[in-house]
């Protein structure tokens, strides 16, 4: 998958507020679905639909404990994404030197 398909993936998952709300929860640490349920204001099915589209795009993963599931966050999920930020933001810096280069030179002629 190319790098601008999984910031994509990465982007689109989060682009939900639930699922923005999950993974501020998953920052505390390991959670089961119920726990993070409990949390929300969607059912316990809702959390497991969103939960699978995190870890679709690589957000968080899972590890089996008994009956229940451990939810984590998976750290490198986010770097395409933030890949593809820093790449506006290089863009960005690289303009505004330009921009400054010039109107410096604009006003010493």
């Amino acid at each position: 998958m190319s790098a601008l398909k999984r910031a994509e993936e990465t982007l689109d998952a989060l682009g939900n507020p639930v699922r923005r709300e999950i993974i501020n929860i998953l920052l505390l640490g390991p959670r089961s679905v119920g726990s993070i349920a409990a949390e929300l204001p969607v059912s316990r099915p809702a959390v497991s639909r969103h939960l699978r589209i995190l870890e679709k795009a690589a957000l968080v993963h899972h590890n089996a404990k008994g009956n229940s599931n451990l939810f984590t966050l998976n750290p490198t999920g986010f770097e395409a994404a933030q890949e593809w930020l820093n790449a506006f933001w290089e863009e960005g810096l690289k303009r505004f030197a330009a921009l400054a280069e010039e109107s410096n030179r604009t006003e010493n002629e």
